[in-house]
């Protein structure tokens, strides 16, 4: 039996203004309302409402046997329930299908996975929370921010209770491997791994609509061929895109989405399933264990993180933004922390690549900026706004140092106030038995003898009888007389 994992990404940052120099201490509010809500919106009518209701509709189609993965940022969710709630209700009806499975991932789609793990463990698990109060579901499968993935994360993503992770499928990572199976991460066995067939993914995100290509036009029973015919043994495909690949990145013109909704008819015929990602992850056991040992991710030829943190500017802005996590998770204000994890997402480091050749249409292609330098320089100007606020909360004065061991105090004393609790509760338990056994004593000093010694009353019964015989004696004696 071969089967499709298909896993669709929805992610929004909240884009910056013009932020100038002059700025810095007078204007603490850092976003584009207009350029917001305009292409929030504007992608939403063109992809993703119209990419729900297919996908609905080939639920419904297929008698439920189509199913599939989504994954949305907290950032885009915010933003679609403040200007697109009607796609926040599409995605509503998905979940009830019980057909789509809704994964985890970082809540502000940001890169802390490479250099903060509190702060990942914890923006994990707020997107989490978010995902269960729209949609009643409990995600069991990580999808890190732009399939980042790398052997020092599994032993965390396995210890935060997740099953399995997403990832790419690499070519320098798998070799002559296949990416269609099921692997299993080489520093923690238990946690599998699912990797993106890059090659057949792409077929459909980028060369769809190019009548350049040899394999134009793409049929859905041509593409379902294509999977049909890899080997036997090979039994799950895992497909993973954007889901603006529908409408945005491939136009409605193009017939992308009749492309979509008619591939599972062509999949039955052929005798493939579509599974989520859970459902893979139960069915199918991993082959071998897989060693990343440097970050990968599906950005770019190089599949790694340079698509980010591939410049000076994008590590002097990545390192700097981080500089302060510690005060910030220690601060309460809750506007500084909504800042916080707007500043994190992963895309404003993308608009600061100064890669070239066929990267950087796809950079320039997404970016508001009109050069990398220009995104760096406002980005930094908001930042340094940033840090002003954060630093009057906890002054930069403060060194890590410093601030970390106050930190460990504060830590300690959690650690502390929880022994002392459990000491008083067993304490109080102690003072429980004790009084117990004072009552037991009490009791028995009222009676006499403890109730288990009761048999040993009947002694005094027998001296009666013994009293009764010595009073016949004497009368014996008189008869005698």
């Amino acid at each position: 039996m071969k089967a499709i994992c298909f896993y669709f990404q929805i992610h929004q940052p909240f884009r910056l203004k013009r932020y100038r120099f002059f700025d810095i201490g007078n204007d603490h509010y850092y976003y584009d309302d207009f350029a917001n809500d305009d292409i929030v919106t504007r992608i939403a009518q063109r992809s993703y409402i119209p990419a729900a209701e297919s996908l609905l509709r080939m639920i419904e189609q297929s008698g439920g046997k189509f199913r599939c993965a989504i994954s949305v940022t907290g950032t885009a969710l915010e933003q679609f329930e403040q200007y697109v709630p009607e796609f926040i209700d599409l995605l509503k009806k998905l979940a009830d299908t019980g057909c789509v499975e809704f994964l985890a991932e970082t809540y502000a789609h940001s890169l802390s996975s490479l250099i903060d793990p509190e702060e990942f463990a914890g923006q994990v698990k707020v997107h989490d929370e978010k995902i269960h109060d729209l949609f009643g579901v409990k995600p069991k499968v990580l999808r890190n921010t732009e399939l980042i993935y790398c052997d020092e994360l599994a032993p965390q993503i396995l210890a935060m209770g997740y099953k399995g992770v997403l990832t790419e499928g690499a070519k320098h990572i798998l070799g002559w491997k296949s990416p269609n199976y099921v692997y299993s991460a080489a520093t923690a066995p238990k946690l599998k791994l699912l990797l993106k067939n890059d090659k057949l993914s792409d077929d459909i995100s980028f060369r769809f609509s190019n009548p350049q290509w040899d394999a134009y036009p793409l049929t859905a029973d041509k593409y379902i061929d294509w999977i049909a015919e890899t080997p036997m043994e090979e039994q799950i495909v895992n497909l993973f895109m954007n889901l603006e690949t529908f409408g945005e990145l491939q136009p409605r013109e193009s017939g992308i989405f009749q492309f979509l909704e008619a591939l599972p008819r062509f999949a039955a015929e052929k005798g493939i399933e579509f599974w989520t990602p859970s459902t893979a992850i139960s069915k199918l056991k991993p082959v071998a264990e897989l060693s990343v040992l440097h970050p990968i991710s599906w950005a770019d030829e190089a599949r790694d993180t340079s698509a980010w943190l591939g410049n000076k500017l994008q590590n002097e802005a990545f390192n700097k933004l981080y500089s302060v996590s510690e005060r910030v998770r220690l601060c309460d204000d809750r506007r500084l922390k909504q800042d916080w994890y707007y500043l994190q997402a992963s895309d404003h480091f993308f608009y600061m690549s100064t890669k070239h050749m066929a990267d950087g249409a796809v950079h320039s292609h997404f970016s508001p900026y009109e050069t990398p330098f220009q995104a760096f320089t406002n980005y930094m100007n908001v930042l340094s706004d940033f840090i002003v606020r954060v630093e009057e909360q906890y002054p930069l004065s403060i060194e890590n140092e410093e601030l970390n061991a106050l930190l460990t105090t504060i830590r300690n004393q959690a650690r502390e106030i929880e022994t002392l609790n459990k000491e008083a509760e067993s304490m109080r338990k102690n003072i429980e038995h004790f009084n117990e056994e004072h009552l037991l004593r009490d009791k028995i000093a009222a009676d006499g003898k403890p109730d288990e010694e009761k048999p040993a009353a009947k002694a005094p019964a027998k001296k009666k009888r013994a009293a009764c015989k010595s009073k016949k004696k004497p009368a014996e004696n008189e008869d005698k007389a």
